[in-house]
């Protein structure tokens, strides 16, 4: 979900900057867009890179590919310093905790504004709207103060604590509810599809209260 919904929002996405994700997982979905020219994976560990190489390698597949570079540092540091250059970014980040807090502050989101092209789209896992209540209302405020368009989304992650999960794109212009249907390119996928991205955007009230407080 995190890589397919803002992949088809872009019109015609071919720089990708990935954002931790050092599984490789985003980087392998990326790919499957044939549009794509170059994927940049921001991972700031490592031995995360390794460990999915040698024990995930379904999903670090995708990380030999001649079009992905990979870069070993602070994706917050390297956002800052590549302007105007992605037309998708995307924050594979871990929780708000420790490295990865930095990925979830104004600062870095206006950092990421910086970085994308025109059109360019970005997409963050926001975390659980059943445990992160305190945290999802931050978080669209920032962006919604840095972008002109954002949308929340959920989806399921059997592995993940609280059942729902959400994701949030903020974009430079192009909006997720209104790709052609013709830019739906075929794909394969075990959950993905035209209607699921459709459908990911309907938020039930308990959601809907989180963005709506000031």
């Amino acid at each position: 979900m995190i890589a397919h919904v803002v992949m088809h929002t872009h019109p015609h996405p071919e720089q990708i900057l990935v954002v931790g994700g050092g599984d490789g997982g985003s980087v392998r979905e990326v790919l499957k867009h044939p549009s794509v020219k170059r994927v940049v994976l921001a991972e700031i560990d490592e031995g995360v890179i390794a460990a999915s190489k040698k024990y995930l390698p379904s999903i670090a597949k995708g990380l030999e590919d001649s079009r992905v570079e990979l870069e070993i540092t602070d994706g917050t540091v390297y956002v800052r310093e590549h302007r105007n250059e992605f037309d998708v970014i995307i924050i594979d980040s871990t929780d708000p905790i420790g490295p990865g807090v930095g990925l979830f502050t104004k600062e870095f989101y206006q950092d990421v504004f910086t970085s994308l092209k025109d059109k360019g789209v970005m997409v963050a896992q926001t975390e659980s709207p059943v445990l992160d209540r305190a945290l999802i209302p931050n978080l669209w405020r920032c962006l919604k103060n840095t972008f002109p368009l954002v949308r929340l989304f959920l989806g399921t992650v059997p592995t993940y604590m609280g059942g729902p999960w959400s994701w949030t794109l903020a974009s430079k212009g192009p909006d997720p509810l209104a790709v052609p249907p013709e830019r739906f390119i075929p794909l394969q996928t075990r959950y993905y599809t035209p209607e699921i991205h459709k459908t990911a955007f309907v938020l039930p009230p308990y959601v809907l209260e989180l963005l709506a407080e000031e």
